[in-house]
């Protein structure tokens, strides 16, 4: 038997859209709370020193953290190679916005304090603020246009056209799930901040923070209403080969109401998604205002786990559903590479996966213990 016919094609799809989504979970958990603290930056950081605090609580940490978010875009590139040309395509200028405000945030760690002048501080602490909105809340607009369709469609020659614009994609539902993501993140920023800061800079994130748990409630029950009864959803009406080949054109797809509920009653079992994404923003809540730190962070990781599983379990096995063409739409049996190409990817993943797990741990480890006035006034220059 050939080696990579140990796992059939069905299986390896299907692991591979999990791996995306732990991805995808693990940028969010990680990177999230470094976009979160720049967003809160201009509003728990009163003086300089605060600030500095602030910033010096991810600047160890956050280059690493971007890990998640290039493995990330290469999982969609190598196993999902129409999404990768559909999204990056057709969110163009979408993405061009989020890498600019990313370009923001290490240039602002580097030449925020290179001068004295507290003009030219305040506008690099501005910039990383855009550094972590702008992200923050176009990562959220994208997954709103995502559940709504996106205008894309594959020619029979499987060209790709994109019939959007990108003022199209500032539609009422997506602009709720980007508030609803700026409020996921900031939520976890602040939870991050009253780990490892201390003094005035805790405890006003503490306060942001709350206020951030209560908006992700609500906005989550908001968008799971709007989702439920205001937008229709997709469903596949021929027979699919889990194990045919990769052309999406070679189904047909109904846009039903209520279609995006449908797994639910299926399989009971994946209820646990949205649940856990209130309760973790409930405990979230709650242990702020216990100040349980270690909790309030676990909770935070938590919630946002439930959030984007909801997105996934959803729309599964839709990938990204097209509103111009239903046929078009791609799905996890017929957007992927070929089997030997994700099994090759597999076997990369199981090696190299726990030794970045482990390098992440150990970092965190070592960086343990809290942010303080004096870290960042020493004059040793370690500190921002």
């Amino acid at each position: 038997m050939i080696l990579h016919e140990l796992i059939d094609y069905q299986t390896l799809r299907l692991i591979w859209w999990l791996l995306l989504g732990i991805l995808l979970i693990g940028f969010a958990v990680t990177d999230g709370f470094d976009l979160g603290v720049g967003t809160l930056l201009p509003f728990v950081g009163k003086t300089d020193t605060e600030r500095r605090i602030a910033i010096n609580t991810i600047g160890p940490v956050w280059e690493g953290n971007q890990v998640w978010l290039i493995l990330g875009g290469g999982a969609i590139f190598a196993a999902w190679p129409p999404l990768y040309a559909v999204s990056f395509s057709g969110f163009y200028l979408a993405m061009f916005a989020i890498l600019f405000a990313l370009i923001l945030r290490p240039v602002g760690f580097k030449y925020r304090s290179k001068r004295e002048s507290p003009r030219w501080r305040n506008n690099w602490d501005w910039a990383l603020f855009i550094g972590g909105f702008v992200p923050s809340l176009i990562f959220g607009v994208a997954v709103g246009n995502v559940l709504q369709g996106v205008p894309f469609r594959f020619a029979d020659d499987m060209r790709i056209f994109y019939d959007g614009s990108f003022f199209g994609l500032l539609n009422p539902f997506a602009l709720l799930c980007g508030l609803l993501s700026v409020a996921m993140l900031v939520t976890h920023g602040a939870a991050w901040l009253v780990l490892k800061a201390s003094g005035p800079v805790a405890d006003r994130a503490r306060g942001f923070g709350g206020y951030g748990a209560l908006g992700v409630i609500l906005l989550f029950a908001l968008a799971g209403l709007w989702l439920s009864f205001g937008i229709d959803g997709y469903a596949i009406t021929s027979e699919v080969s889990p194990i045919g080949p990769s052309n999406p054109l070679l189904k047909t797809v109904a846009v039903k109401p209520g279609a995006w509920l449908a797994n639910y009653g299926t399989h009971p079992w994946m209820m646990i998604a949205p649940v856990l994404g209130f309760l973790g923003a409930i405990a979230t809540w709650f242990c702020f205002r216990a100040r349980m730190e270690v909790a309030t962070l676990l909770f935070s990781k938590l919630s946002i786990f439930g959030i984007i599983s909801t997105v996934g379990l959803s729309m599964f096995p839709f990938i990204l559903p097209s509103s111009v063409d239903p046929k078009s739409s791609l799905t996890v049996w017929d957007a992927s590479s070929s089997h030997m190409t994700l099994f090759i990817m597999l076997v990369s993943v199981v090696i190299f996966l726990p030794i970045i797990l482990a390098y992440t741990a150990w970092v965190y480890r070592v960086l343990w213990g809290k942010v303080d006035e004096k870290s960042v006034t020493d004059k040793s220059g370690h500190a921002y």
